[in-house]
This record gives C-alpha cells, structure tokens and sequence, in this order.
C-alpha cells in the first residue's frame, strides 16, 4: 500500500494539480513552480534535514517504528495547503462548474494516498485519520477565505504556490517508492506504484 499510496500521490500531482495550474499558468510557468517546489524539500531533506529523520540516506525503514516515520508532518502541512487552494479555487467564479467539480473530485484519489502515506507515518489509527480530515478539511476554509481575500490576493500567486504544493508531492511520492524499491526490488516498488498512478489518470479522463 505504501509505494501504491506513493504513485496515487505523484498520479495526483501530475494529473490533477498541475492541470489545474497551467489554466491560469500556461504549462510552462506550471512545470517550472513544480519543479521548484520538488527542488526545495529535496534540497531541505538532502542538506538541511531529512523529510523521515530517522531515514538518512543509508538508514532502512524496516528498522523504523513505523515504516514512513518522519513523513506525516511535512506531508500534512503540504496537504493542508494544497487543500486550502483547492478550497479557494472552486469557490472562484474565474473556474467553470466542470473545473470546480474536478476539483472537489480529485479529493478522492488525494485522499486514498494522504491517508495511506499518514497511516504508514503514524503509530496511531486514530490520529491519522483525524489528522487526514483535519488537512482535507482545509478545503472548506479555503472556499470560506476566497469570499474574503480574493480582491487582494493575484490569482497567478496563488496558482504558483500550489504548483509548489504539487512538486512537494512528487517528491513525497517518489521518496515512498524508492524506498519500497530499495527495501524489496523493482517489481514491488513498480507494479504498485504505477497502478496508483494509472488509477490517478484514468480518473482524471473520466473527469475530464
């Protein structure tokens, strides 16, 4: 489940969020937030502190108390901003009902690999669901803040933080599976992975 988790999140980053991004972006710009947003958390996690902390480069989950540990905190912060914009979206009157509804859609898929991801951080059931609902219920404040802020805040500023949210999310994502791949091979790593990411783009096309 976890390298599964793993591709639904890169699946969603790359399927839905940046999507999302390049209506108002263009591809490019969206590519490039993107991509910034990866290179930070991985700067950060390679030369400031690990994203697991207990997983150094050399460490193996498998001694972990849990197997994902370290991953909840900047995943959790990550979510809850994306969500807040994806809340702030979809109450814009600049996005079409259809976007809208893609929007509040993909909160599915999202959600399977938030929830996957967290409850592999967590040794608690409990509090990685509450602290799950607790990030994807940002989406109802952010819908709340775009009544209040939107006349001050650019859109395009917006658009580019959640492209950074978005490439935070491939990097979570591909840390997920390089350490399944790391721990058991390629084919354990893979299969999952790539049918999270499928299930991710499939559904986007029915949305779409």
């Amino acid at each position: 489940m976890v390298p599964f988790g793993g591709g639904v999140l890169v699946g969603v980053a790359l399927f839905w969020v940046l999507p999302e991004i390049a209506q108002v972006l263009h591809w490019r710009d969206a590519i490039g937030w993107a991509a910034a947003g990866f290179a930070v958390l991985f700067l950060l996690d390679r030369f400031v502190y690990p994203v697991c902390p207990a997983c150094s480069h050399t460490h193996e989950h498998d001694h972990c108390e849990t197997r994902l540990h370290g991953f909840a905190a900047p995943l959790l912060i990550a979510s809850g901003l994306h969500s807040l914009l994806d809340g702030w979206g979809a109450a814009s009157t600049l996005v079409g009902p259809a976007l809208a509804a893609g929007m509040v859609f993909h909160k599915i898929p999202e959600g399977i690999a938030l929830g996957v991801i967290v409850r592999a951080s967590l040794k608690s059931r409990t509090a990685a669901f509450l602290w799950c609902a607790l990030a994807e219920g940002a989406t109802l404040i952010g819908g709340g803040f775009e009544t209040l802020l939107a006349p001050k805040l650019g859109m395009q500023t917006l658009e580019a933080i959640l492209a950074m949210a978005g490439g935070s999310f491939l990097f979570l994502g591909a840390h997920a599976i390089h350490g399944e791949l790391r721990r058991n091979g390629p084919a354990p790593a893979f299969v999952p992975a790539l049918t999270g990411v499928a299930g991710s783009s499939v559904l986007r096309f029915f949305v779409s």
